[in-house]
């Protein structure tokens, strides 16, 4: 960046910070954008003038407000809850819903505001919004974890609305807690109106909704190969997690003839140079969605590596898959993938790679297919989950998985107009600046409101 450029970040920074202090987490997401984006910026008075990027970095509103519910032994409990509407410019507000005990007001912002960009990407009417608790919902039962969602849902159900703001499952919010909200919200407004997506296949779910978001990664990493003449088949594969995203980025990865060597979880990963095949990874399926074991099971049962309390960016790969939790990659760890020959990143998380670790991959020149782009497929299918819906009709996984593959390739495709810099794509800058254009646009012709 210029001299100039480089002045006009930290004063915008600067500004951001006197209004969210004590927020590393939306700083640090704030920062990525407006990084790649100023140059853009400033090259369009009209957006300046309004102070489009200014007003885009602060929230429409933010709800807080206490969950009271009862444990098994007749003990009251009580958790604290947020809903943040970030941007609702391009259609009603859009983003999951986190039960987890680290969740609290900067990482939400910073989850709201990276939904702002990546509902955007996926050219459908959605705006960008995010919520939870730092409620826990492991070691809890059935019943408590229905209590619990019962007393939040009676709050939230104020708030949101098939036109107004749609809820998903995110981190901690699953099949059941999904269950619980939805049926809390139908019972409390008395309409059944597709206000919360990733709901079973039983209740108005949408095939490859589970899948969404690992198999979008890895067709967006797919786009990024082939615009170099290159493609997915023989490449070796580091992913991280075993939740959700991690198995299904492995299944399609599978599929396509490349190979996933490595799983992970809070206590390690494992090492499997042979690859994590169909039959070894419907057993990491049971021991994470059934028995709810650890992953270093797996070496024991297959007799691969494990490393105790370490992230698998240490292990050789052409692609690597962070598909766990925010900041898993950092500087240090970058430099090891380009080391060892990685050539592209696709991330399945949310900025799984800090400030230091993009920095590396853009002055190596990889390919780096950032979160809001790369993983835009889970939110891009909950879209069509409220199409099908409101057309009251369901369509066939083969259907719904074409529409997901078309829409990672049209995100894509945005990424390189305005990303394409000759000998390489920034897609940094190319998801930046085409998200922010689509809503930009609109805030405009909106005027000051």
């Amino acid at each position: 960046m210029s001299m100039n450029i480089d002045a006009e970040v930290k004063s915008f920074m600067d500004g951001v910070k006197q209004r969210s202090p004590g927020e590393p987490e939306f700083i640090q997401a704030v920062q990525e954008v407006v990084e790649s984006l100023m140059p853009f910026y400033l090259e369009h008075p009209e957006y300046v003038k309004e102070q489009i990027l200014e007003r885009m970095t602060e929230p429409d509103r933010v709800f807080i407000f206490r969950v009271s519910w009862e444990d098994d032994n007749g003990v009251a409990r009580f958790n604290r809850a947020w809903r943040v509407q970030f941007n609702n410019s391009i259609g009603p507000y859009k983003g999951g819903l986190r039960f987890h005990p680290t969740v609290n007001l900067s990482v939400l912002k910073f989850l709201g505001f990276e939904q702002v960009f990546k509902n955007s990407l996926t050219g459908l009417p959605m705006g960008g919004g995010k919520g939870g608790a730092n409620f826990d919902p492991k070691g809890k039962s059935d019943r408590e974890v229905m209590r619990f969602c019962q007393s939040l849902m009676t709050e939230l159900s104020r708030h949101i609305g098939e036109d107004t703001d749609v809820p998903a499952g995110d981190i901690g919010v699953g099949a059941r807690e999904v269950g619980y909200l939805f049926g809390q919200y139908k019972r409390v407004v008395n309409e059944w109106t597709p206000t919360i997506t990733g709901k079973g296949l039983s209740y108005g779910g949408s095939l490859i909704r589970a899948e969404a978001t690992g198999y979008g990664t890895v067709y967006f990493v797919q786009n990024m190969l082939e615009h170099r003449g290159d493609g997915m088949k023989g490449k070796v594969c580091t992913v991280s997690g075993s939740g959700n995203v991690a198995i299904y980025t492995i299944e399609k990865l599978t599929q396509l003839g490349a190979k996933a060597v490595t799983a992970s979880d809070s206590s390690g990963f494992i090492y499997d140079r042979d690859g994590i095949d169909a039959e070894k990874l419907a057993w990491i399926k049971d021991l994470k969605e059934v028995r709810r074991g650890r992953i270093k099971e797996y070496a024991e049962k297959f007799g691969c590596e494990y490393h105790e309390g370490k992230r698998p960016w240490s292990v050789p790969c052409d692609v690597a898959f962070p598909s766990a939790t925010q900041n898993e990659i950092n500087g240090k760890e970058a430099e090891e993938l380009v080391k060892n020959g990685c050539i592209a990143v696709g991330e399945g998380a949310n900025m799984p790679s800090d400030l230091d670790a993009v920095k590396i991959y853009l002055k190596n020149k990889i390919m780096y297919g950032l979160g809001k782009a790369a993983n835009a497929g889970g939110v891009a299918v909950s879209g069509l989950e409220q199409s099908q819906n409101s057309l009251r009709l369901s369509w066939s996984r083969e259907e719904v998985d074409s529409k997901l593959v078309d829409i990672m390739k049209n995100i894509h495709a945005k990424c390189v107009e305005f990303g394409d810099e000759g000998d390489w794509v920034n897609y940094v800058k190319g998801a930046n600046v085409a998200g922010f254009v689509k809503v930009a646009d609109a805030m405009l012709a909106y005027g000051v409101v």
